[in-house]
């Protein structure tokens, strides 16, 4: 089946695609910070509480996000993210009626987020693989980087009409509007037509044969295992950080709902940035050496959230620290995703990034209610400097493994142990 370039109007699969993508982003993030001034401002939770909440959303990812990869390898994907997303739309949809009607309760929230955090986890895992079938090889490092700069985008506007939504009307209208872009998500992936086809039965297959074969191919590689080893610490020592954030913010630097949105905006307004110069940097100085000298600016990032104080001045730093993250994501991610799929056979896709993602989504189960413990024992601010320490530990390990020196196709070639793509090991 002909495709056209990523860039070219005709490409009517990736554009809807495309438009799913940021819908339901731009509902993921008007919630995100919702959902915490509900928790915060109506059911009164504490830092701890929160992490509880958090974790409860992450869980899913490591108790069952390896089976979830199984799951993708063995059906086809597109009508998996449909069914992922109307699931999710139900469950978001009820944490926001609960709330209007004054029935909800914070152990019921984690209930409901454990629960749309399964049907995330299976979504997760089928977006990324389902993307080398929307646009071809070629061109899939344009494609991460148009789906980084919408995610980077709405995570600027999302934070800002969240915050908005919740001084004009209230926190679970909010929340409820993320419900409808589930919803509307659903119904244009269901008009994406491409070439899919039914993965082959086999009568050998098995599943922990097949957990076993994706998270060898993601260990047993010289350059993703030290690459998946540092994203897993980057994102326990990230939530280390995040899940304490807004509390910080609204409760000790005294922000209020649209300030706090204009800080977290700021990351997706560098995002955008990065994104867009992400696939340039690539070619000119190779994805390893892009990722990870920009790997060193997360920690320097929320380093700088350590000087904020109370007073006229105190949305300063959180902003500046917000935007010098986005910028990281921002570049990092387009190379990042892309340069993982192409050195993974499709048959292994959806195992290969369920198994990362298990593990990077599954730490926040248990750095979130830490950061929070941590939080409310001995103060927002160590919460953060262990997060900082982290974020560094993360960086230096990624700088010095084999990663460093890879290419994707297309990239100029750089001196060192790895050169071009990883050969594949089927």
């Amino acid at each position: 089946m002909p495709r056209t370039s990523v860039e070219s109007p005709g490409n009517a699969a990736f554009v809807r695609f495309w438009v799913a993508d940021a819908v339901s982003n731009l509902g993921t993030f008007v919630s995100a910070l919702a959902l915490q001034l509900l928790l915060i401002e109506t059911l009164h939770a504490d830092q701890t509480e929160l992490g509880i909440v958090r974790a409860a959303t992450w869980l899913p990812y490591l108790l069952f996000g390896m089976l979830a990869g199984v799951v993708v390898d063995r059906v086809r994907r597109r009508p998996l993210l449909v069914a992922a997303d109307l699931l999710c739309a139900l469950l978001v949809g009820t944490i926001g009626v609960l709330a209007l009607t004054g029935h909800l309760t914070v152990p019921l929230v984690a209930a409901l987020v454990f629960c749309a955090g399964s049907a995330s986890m299976f979504f997760s895992a089928a977006h990324l693989s389902f993307l080398p079938t929307v646009v071809p090889e070629t061109r899939l490092a344009s494609a991460n980087a148009r789906l980084a700069q919408t995610y980077a985008a709405t995570q600027s506007l999302g934070p800002l009409v969240g915050g908005a939504l919740v001084r004009l009307l209230s926190a679970p209208v909010a929340v409820l509007v993320d419900a409808v872009s589930y919803a509307v998500s659903a119904v244009v992936l269901m008009t994406v037509r491409v070439e899919e086809r039914a993965p082959e039965r086999t009568p050998e297959r098995h599943v922990w044969r097949e957990l076993r074969e994706g998270a060898a191919w993601v260990y047993r590689h010289r350059v993703l295992r030290p690459y998946a080893i540092s994203l897993h610490l980057w994102f326990f020592a990230n939530a280390m950080v995040t899940t304490v954030l807004v509390y910080f913010a609204t409760t000790e630097l005294h922000l209020d709902p649209l300030a706090v949105g204009l800080v977290l905006a700021a990351t997706g307004v560098t995002g955008v940035l990065g994104a867009g110069l992400s696939p340039r940097l690539g070619v000119r100085f190779g994805t390893g050496r892009v990722i990870t000298t920009t790997e060193w600016l997360s920690p320097a990032a929320y380093a700088l959230l350590l000087l904020a104080q109370p007073g006229p001045y105190a949305i300063v730093w959180p902003l500046v620290a917000n935007a010098l993250f986005g910028l990281a994501m921002g570049l990092r991610d387009p190379l990042d995703m892309s340069y993982r799929n192409l050195v993974t056979p499709d048959r292994l896709r959806g195992r290969m990034n369920a198994t990362i993602r298990s593990l990077n989504w599954g730490s926040i189960a248990v750095a979130a209610p830490l950061g929070g413990l941590v939080a409310a024992t001995w103060g927002n601010r160590v919460a953060i400097a262990i997060g900082v320490v982290g974020l560094a530990v993360a960086a230096l390990l990624l700088w010095s493994s084999p990663y460093r020196h890879v290419t994707a196709p297309g990239e100029r070639p750089v001196e060192g142990p790895v050169q071009g793509p990883v050969q594949r090991r089927a």
